[in-house]
């Protein structure tokens, strides 16, 4: 019997590479895997399984820090270990520790944390003008302290039989019976100046307080008065009957350095010039 016909058989290219038996094309060969290697697909332990595993642990330590949280907040607010039990004072002078304690009226038995710092300086400078500043400092674990700055008075305004101390700012903070040793007392008189509807007594105050406040320290203690006729006829009288002609508040500073040098060279001379502190001057003896 004779064989397939070409045809039959196929022509050459059909048997070549691209075909498979029954001259069907071949398939794509898959590629091979490493000997040993696993499938791919989800990993045992993969990111929804670790997560799984860390929840507890995240509900443990969120448990934990509210606990911590509620503690600390019953240890400060709730318990009696942190609540005030003693308030001191120091940098008193003129006012009294008891005086200072009264008008600060700490909450003694408050929690400490829970005290309201900057309402009690309010407090004290509210009752005490004489206060300048004053700091309010939590002592744990019991202890409030409060640390008093008082006004200085540079000058005295003689008010009936009383004076009212003036600070070096011009504040007008306190009326005493008995004038306070080395501050020297205003005398104002104003009234008959050509410069008064320019200069009213308040500005002229504040002028005194400037020569009074500027002064050194050795000029001070021998200032009895400050005379202010006007804006630039302000003079010290000093102790011994000597008097000072100062001018105005300028050049304080210069005037200041020429007075002691004048009181050291003529301590005998009764009447010192500084009004022009380039050209100081005495007389008298």
């Amino acid at each position: 019997m004779a064989g397939a016909s070409t045809a039959e058989r196929g022509s050459p290219g059909a048997s070549g590479k691209g075909s498979g038996p029954l001259g069907r094309p071949n398939a794509p060969k898959s590629p091979k895997r490493p000997t040993g290697s696993r499938p791919r697909g989800p990993r045992p332990g993969g990111p929804l399984l670790r997560g799984l595993r860390r929840g507890p642990a995240l509900v443990a330590g969120l448990v934990l820090a509210v606990l911590l949280a509620a503690g600390c907040t019953w240890v400060l607010y709730g318990s009696s270990w942190l609540r005030v039990e003693k308030v001191t004072t120091s940098g008193t002078g003129v006012l009294t520790p008891q005086q200072v304690l009264a008008a600060a009226a700490v909450p003694v038995g408050a929690p400490l944390v829970s005290v309201d710092t900057d309402e009690i300086e309010a407090r004290l400078r509210g009752r005490l003008p004489r206060i300048d500043s004053v700091d309010v400092v939590r002592a744990w674990p019991h202890g409030i302290g409060l640390k008093v700055t008082e006004r200085k008075p540079v000058l005295l305004i003689k008010k009936g039989a009383d004076f009212i101390e003036v600070d070096a700012s011009g504040v007008r903070f306190d009326t005493v019976g008995q004038a306070p040793g080395g501050v020297p007392v205003l005398e104002l008189s104003s009234q008959q100046s050509p410069s008064g509807r320019r200069f009213d007594e308040e500005r002229l105050l504040h002028e005194a307080v400037g020569v009074a406040g500027g002064l050194p320290e050795a000029v001070r203690k021998e200032t009895l008065q400050v005379k202010v006729r006007s804006y630039d006829s302000v003079v010290l009288e000093l102790k011994g009957g000597r008097s000072v002609v100062w001018g105005s508040g300028e050049q304080g500073e210069a005037k200041g350095r020429a007075l002691t040098a004048l009181l050291k060279a003529s301590p005998e001379a009764d009447r010192f010039d500084v009004s022009v502190p380039t050209a100081p001057a005495v007389s008298g003896s």
